[in-house]
């Protein structure tokens, strides 16, 4: 017996020096992995997605295209200059004259003419105006918008990054089991060859090692890939890069922090701009229709001149123009009427949306206040696991605990572990979703 006991620590020892040289060679490789990846914080991944994510560039694209718009429609106050020149050259005069039988004068067979007017609108029934404050409505829009496209940025890089710190959590866990496993192999091949144990022990563990390792290929495959799929997020292309996080076991700060009430974080949403602008927009779009049907007036000058009569003869003017559009009264009161159901339209979904919106705020609220009890009930878990798969192991070599029982603790511990890093992440994207709703997308 004491022969079987001192193999049994022979064995015990190989195997505390394997995982000591197992865990120096990981050490050893760690900083050459380090120099391969960069690594970023949360911030700032998301300082270089809102920098190069090609979204985001169309989005500010689309908002300077609306600069664009606001410009031009600013042009329509200044007077409207346009030249016309004429050359012109006929196989017969233009004035013909008899001047007394068979003597015949023809004149202006060829010539120039040219014009330069100058016309300046005086009135047009508001639509100038109206037109100009249209146009910026529309930059308000795109603002709005670009504002919700940073938005989706910055959620999306927070779920592509707080996946990879999931992954690498996971991938940690799997190698503390790994390493749990293969000394509990190490034990119970020495108490199997001291025949202190039954050989079905020692497969038990070898399946579950192997099934342990089948998890952490298939872990860091997932990881290579996430890691990939940020970086070309951030807009870095495909190159692998690596985040600046690790998970301490720790409760995260409370949300109490960022509450904030509903009504009065209403009008901070770029949603609730972007209805705000809607309504402005059909207000005006009335106002241009009811201007189209307002007579227009206009004064303006110009230059002329000709050459028809082989002289010169060039004469400055001036005009005044009245413009009313009878026929199309008609038509243009139905117009009218169309924009005022328009206007009675995006008002209603301005109320609808706003109250749709203040229950979005009570929800991400709530899953935020879920997402961090998830927290607090897995690090509960990872003690219960822990102490339970501590208590398995002296009860397994006590010999009152089988080894199916051992291996579901080891199992529950793990789970323990994994369901923590997933509520951690779970809950940190939460809060980016609360920020947002809340009109505070940019806030951490």
């Amino acid at each position: 017996m004491n022969h079987e006991y001192k193999d049994h620590r022979k064995m015990k020892n190989f195997h505390s020096k394997y995982l000591l040289l197992a865990g120096l060679v990981a050490v050893l490789h760690a900083p050459a992995l380090a120099l391969a990846q960069q690594v970023y914080t949360l911030d700032e991944c998301i300082e270089q997605a809102l920098a190069n994510n090609r979204t985001l560039k169309q989005a500010h694209n689309n908002l300077q295209m609306a600069e664009e718009d606001k410009r031009s429609a600013f042009t329509n106050y200044f007077p409207s200059i346009s030249a016309t020149g004429v050359g012109m050259l006929a196989n017969k005069g233009l004035v013909e004259m008899e001047l007394q039988p068979g003597m015949a004068m023809s004149m202006a067979d060829d010539g120039v003419i040219g014009t330069v007017t100058a016309s300046l609108p005086l009135f047009t029934g508001g639509q100038i105006v109206n037109g100009n404050r249209l146009a910026q409505v529309g930059v308000e829009a795109k603002r709005s918008q670009y504002g919700l496209s940073e938005n989706e940025v910055c959620l999306n890089t927070e779920k592509y990054f707080w996946q990879v710190v999931k992954l690498k959590e996971q991938l940690k866990t799997l190698r503390t089991v790994e390493a749990q496993l293969a000394s509990l192999a190490g034990d119970v091949e020495a108490s199997v060859e001291a025949g202190l144990v039954n050989r079905n022990d020692l497969l038990q563990v070898r399946l579950k090692l192997n099934d342990n390792h089948s998890s952490r290929l298939n872990v860091e495959n997932a990881l290579a890939l996430s890691r990939s799929l940020l970086a070309q997020y951030l807009g870095m292309g495909t190159d692998s890069i690596d985040v600046a996080f690790a998970m301490d076991g720790k409760m995260p700060e409370s949300p109490e922090s960022i509450f904030s009430d509903a009504e009065s974080s209403l009008g901070l949403t770029h949603e609730y701009h972007l209805l705000q602008q809607n309504v402005k927009a059909a207000k005006l779009q009335k106002k241009i229709t009811v201007g189209k049907n307002l007579p227009t007036v206009a004064i303006g000058g110009g230059y002329a001149y000709e050459n028809l009569m082989d002289h010169d003869h060039g004469f400055w003017l001036g005009f005044a123009t009245v413009s009313i559009p009878l026929t199309d009264w008609w038509s243009g009161a139905h117009q009218i009427r169309k924009q005022n159901l328009a206007v009675r339209n995006a008002e209603s979904q301005l109320a609808d949306q706003s109250e749709l919106l203040l229950i979005r705020m009570q929800q991400t609220w709530n899953d935020v206040n879920d997402a961090y009890q998830q927290v607090a009930i897995a690090l509960e878990s990872i003690g219960q696991a822990s102490e339970n798969l501590r208590l398995q192991r002296d009860y397994y070599e006590a010999g009152t605990c089988s080894m199916s029982d051992l291996l579901e603790a080891q199992t529950l511990y793990q789970q323990s572990h994994d369901q923590y890093v997933e509520s951690y992440a779970q809950y940190e994207v939460k809060k980016r979703e609360y920020l947002q709703a809340t009109g505070r997308g940019s806030h951490r």
